[in-house]
């Protein structure tokens, strides 16, 4: 069993379904609402723990009843959150989120207060194959990427927009969003940008553009890999899932092009189902829908 550990958000998400997403300052209702665990980290880790591999979460929530609800949801799904920093007085991150009827969604995200994410811990993880942050609390994402460093293995940056330089330096990967990529390189086409991104940082990289595919570095020649055709049920938490099973297969031992392919039929199976990472799938799952789809 591979050994990743996720530092970043988790959160709770109150997500709300309609038929189109709003645009008036009115009151809306709707008879199809869920509240599902949320946030980049602790979602890619339930994706890692569904897909059997041992994801350790680095987190910070507050001492409140939305971080009791966060912490109990992540250990049902397998997540070790022995490490998540709860912080007296602090109140914890949750999110509004309204999907339409086509899978796309807008989020509201109150990201918490007098929040602290310790890192002290990190040296005492044994067993360690992989690390994965996201760009939110930056001191926390280099510690752990620099820890990767150190052990030689690989550390993976979900690079959502804004994002230090900090992080990219200390990344092995660099797996962006195209919003992410566009924050740093606006002007670029898509090729130009992520060569100048080995260049820069001296890291692989990759964007992730949805239905549009993936686009990776492959040495000094830039690859596209496309997307798995499918009608999104809805979206959220995709990327977080992709993210996690790209990180659990870097951790297994798989090449990078290998990694994206698997991480492209887990985000598409989450997006058939509703309720954000609800749809990561098994392994089971993920291996028999990677047969029928591909050639």
């Amino acid at each position: 069993m591979s050994k990743v550990l996720c530092v970043g958000g988790a959160v709770v998400d109150f997500v709300f379904r309609l038929d189109v997403l709003p645009k008036l300052p009115e009151k809306y209702g709707t008879e199809d609402a869920d509240i599902v665990g949320g946030g980049i980290a602790a979602n890619a880790a339930v994706a890692i723990a569904r897909m059997g591999g041992e994801a350790v979460l680095g987190a910070r929530l507050g001492d409140d009843n939305i971080g009791d609800m966060i912490v109990a949801d992540l250990a049902r799904e397998g997540v070790d959150v022995s490490h998540v920093t709860r912080t007296k007085g602090a109140k914890s991150s949750y999110s509004s989120v309204l999907v339409d009827a086509h899978g796309e969604r807008q989020i509201v995200n109150f990201r918490g207060a007098g929040l602290v994410l310790a890192t002290d811990w990190f040296d005492s993880l044994d067993g360690l194959d992989a690390v994965l942050t996201d760009t939110r609390r930056v001191d926390a994402g280099v510690a752990a990427l620099k820890l990767a460093h150190a052990r030689g293995i690989p550390g993976i940056l979900d690079g959502e927009a804004p994002i230090d330089p900090a992080l990219m330096h200390a990344a092995s990967h660099v797996a962006l969003s195209m919003q992410g990529l566009r924050s740093l390189y606006p002007d670029d086409d898509i090729e130009g940008a992520l060569l100048q991104i080995t260049t820069d940082y001296a890291c692989w990289a990759c964007v992730t553009d949805g239905a549009e595919g993936v686009w990776f570095t492959d040495g000094t020649t830039p690859r596209h890999m496309a997307a798995i055709p499918i009608t999104p049920i809805d979206t959220l938490g995709a990327g977080d899932v992709w993210h996690g099973i790209f990180a659990l297969m870097l951790a297994e031992g798989m090449s990078a092009e290998d990694a994206i392919r698997h991480a492209n039929g887990a985000a598409a199976l989450k997006c058939l189902t509703k309720g954000g990472r609800t749809g990561a799938p098994s392994r089971a799952a993920l291996t028999d829908f990677l047969k029928e789809t591909q050639p």
